[in-house]
């Protein structure tokens, strides 16, 4: 495998990932309002990981051979993210319970959503599928083997910059906690925003 075409990949990889989106939000809410970060990084980077393994083990060329596969996926993805932020902002406390609800976060099922964020996040699906195949080479390792390498530099980047992004709004929001209850709701607007504008997308193109 070329490590020119490994470099090229990571810039692109990291510009990518260094976009806010639906895995930003989740990661932000996570420092406004879980007890710890990790849970909720873990779960996005196995995420990751089971879609890059996916990905890797030939799904992306059968995604090619059937368009609906890849529009079923981004309409399961879209309603997912809508329902992660309408209970973002169902369960926002006041500024006076915030501290109290960080306390009682439950770590398993801010992994399990983690999890759901980033394996079902359409717009990052959709990036892996096209972005993987252009970063082969045709020498070398087997093409499956070099997509699940190209795969993990993703996955370390997600792991640099989504717990950065965690840390800095528990830190920039610790004692704050007007602060912290708005942020948590901004977090839940902005998956509303991606999953409806993904979920409009689809049903234009299948109208």
């Amino acid at each position: 495998m070329e490590i020119a075409l490994m470099m090229q990949f990571w810039v692109v990889c990291m510009l990518l990932v260094m976009s806010p989106g639906a895995d930003w939000a989740f990661a932000i809410g996570a420092g406004v309002k879980a007890k710890s970060v990790w849970p909720s990084i873990a779960g996005i980077l196995v995420g990751y990981v089971i879609v890059v393994a996916v990905i890797s083990a030939g799904v992306g060329s059968l995604a090619v051979q059937y368009p609906q596969l890849i529009t079923a996926l981004t309409i399961i993805g879209s309603l997912y993210l809508l329902y992660l932020g309408a209970s973002a902002l169902r369960s926002t406390p006041d500024a006076s319970a915030l501290a109290v609800a960080e306390m009682d976060a439950d770590a398993r099922r801010q992994f399990v959503k983690g999890i759901g964020v980033s394996a079902l996040n359409p717009k990052g699906l959709l990036l892996l599928l096209a972005l993987l195949p252009q970063f082969v080479s045709s020498t070398g390792w087997a093409t499956g083997a070099q997509m699940f390498a190209l795969g993990s530099i993703h996955i370390v980047n997600c792991a640099i910059v989504y717990t950065a992004v965690a840390m800095i709004a528990r830190r920039a929001l610790r004692g704050r906690p007007t602060a912290s209850a708005w942020v948590a709701r901004g977090s839940g607007v902005v998956l509303l925003l991606v999953g409806s504008v993904l979920l409009i997308e689809q049903l234009v193109a299948l109208s």
